[in-house]
């Protein structure tokens, strides 16, 4: 007899805007994200037996998420994702887990005549900051927290040589190329136990955050790279130095490739090597690379 093996449900796509005025500094502040909250427990008769008793509506599940916004800060993200989880384990006993997906969308406060705008914002890129975070009976709290779509490009710098090369290898080695990627970077912190535990040292998710854009930026402009690969360990090295409490980094990068264009049949005119100056951007195939660096190994092999 087939069994359900596994179920859960919920809301994506849940568009939240929240505002936070500051009237002592006439200033304004804007947080925009996209929430996915998708619930597990005690569900399976919904699916096998059309009992829809055990069934929070999804849209009861929606007005939970605005509600929970206006009642809790919803930065840092981490907060706000481990108190909405908490509040579906706390009113109805049947649920067991609640998954949590946050992405927060970039508005960039506008800078006037030189001063920063109390209230005007502008989005200038479409990097995001991301938490997924699951609340647990057995499990306590799990947060993975991201950066996606921080699309970074240095026009040299970076090399690709000394690969295997055989029968079906026509990429010619080289000492000095254009490096462009999509920044995708996640840290997984260790486990809290509960939601005050997250509210207790809570500056440590917007230092992480900001650490960790740092050294993405810092390690990509300045290292000498001898590939995507290494580059982005030592950048997993550097988080887990900067971020104590995580537990491991992981990366997954596209080589975004410009490829120079022979332009010799115009003219003898000279567009290879050190002349090249005119490039194809392309679109796909792409290279991707992917690694995860755990602060202690046991970590990956129990994940």
């Amino acid at each position: 007899m087939p069994s359900l093996a596994s179920a859960r449900y919920g809301k994506d796509n849940v568009r939240v805007y929240k505002v936070h005025r500051d009237e002592k500094a006439g200033t304004q502040s804007v947080t925009e994200m996209t929430v996915c909250c998708l619930l597990e427990g005690e569900i399976e008769t919904s699916y096998t037996k059309a009992d829809n008793s055990v069934v929070v509506a999804t849209d009861s599940i929606k007005n939970t998420i605005y509600i929970k916004a206006k009642e809790h800060p919803v930065n840092p993200p981490e907060l706000y994702a481990s108190h909405l989880g908490q509040h579906f384990l706390d009113t109805y006993p049947h649920i067991t887990s609640a998954h949590i997906n946050i992405i927060v969308h970039r508005w960039t406060r506008m800078t006037v005549d030189n001063a920063p705008h109390p209230h005007s914002f502008f989005r200038d890129g479409q990097e995001t900051r991301n938490v997924e975070a699951t609340v647990s009976r057995s499990g306590g709290i799990a947060l993975k927290s991201s950066i996606a779509g921080l699309s970074v490009l240095k026009s040299t710098g970076s090399a690709f040589h000394g690969f295997v090369r055989d029968e079906f290898t026509t990429l010619a080695e080289t000492w000095d190329r254009i490096l462009s990627t999509d920044i995708d970077c996640s840290w997984t912190w260790k486990p809290f136990a509960t939601v005050a535990a997250v509210q207790e040292g809570v500056e440590r998710f917007d230092g992480a955050w900001e650490s960790a854009r740092g050294i993405i930026m810092k390690t990509f402009a300045t290292d000498e790279s001898a590939s995507v690969q290494n580059t982005m360990y030592k950048m997993c090295e550097l988080i887990l130095d900067a971020a104590p409490e995580v537990d491991r980094v992981g990366f997954s990068l596209p080589n975004k490739h410009y490829f120079e264009i022979d332009l010799s049949w115009h003219k003898g005119t000279k567009n290879t090597g050190k002349d090249a100056e005119v490039y194809a951007p392309q679109s796909g195939p792409n290279g991707l690379i992917k690694c995860e660096v755990a602060r202690d190994v046991s970590a990956l092999a129990h994940r």
